[in-house]
């Protein structure tokens, strides 16, 4: 078993930046990828990015592209959420997702979920 803890979310002006972390405790090695998705009410659950432990390989979903960053500390368990150029429609409660293997943009695969953290983004 893996549990996810995510942390650094908050409330932000629009155009500014914040930093989440995720960290992992318990069975990590057995993590090949991690990512993050959020969910705003009334949406649909979205899919921001997921990053290969092995080689660090990460790649975005469409609205978060050139705006969002992630990147991960192994010696660490952690993995990480750059986020610059916040606008209000970032405003939602992010989750951290891991998983043995791959995991899709719809999340099948995903075997782990943290609790989420919530940013809020103000005018």
């Amino acid at each position: 078993q893996v549990q996810l803890k995510e942390s650094g979310g908050g409330l932000v002006r629009a155009g500014g930046s914040l930093r989440l972390s995720c960290t992992a405790s318990g069975n990590t090695g057995s993590v090949s990828t991690m990512g993050w998705f959020r969910r705003t009410p009334g949406k649909a659950r979205e899919f921001l990015g997921r990053i290969r432990s092995r080689d660090g390989y990460a790649n975005y979903g469409d609205s978060v592209l050139g705006r969002f960053t992630i990147s991960r500390d192994n010696a660490k368990s952690t993995m990480y959420l750059q986020m610059n150029n916040l606008t209000l429609e970032d405003t939602s409660l992010y989750y951290c997702a891991a998983a043995r293997g791959f995991f899709f943009t719809s999340a099948s695969g995903v075997d782990y979920w943290g609790q989420g953290t919530q940013v809020t983004v103000s005018s």
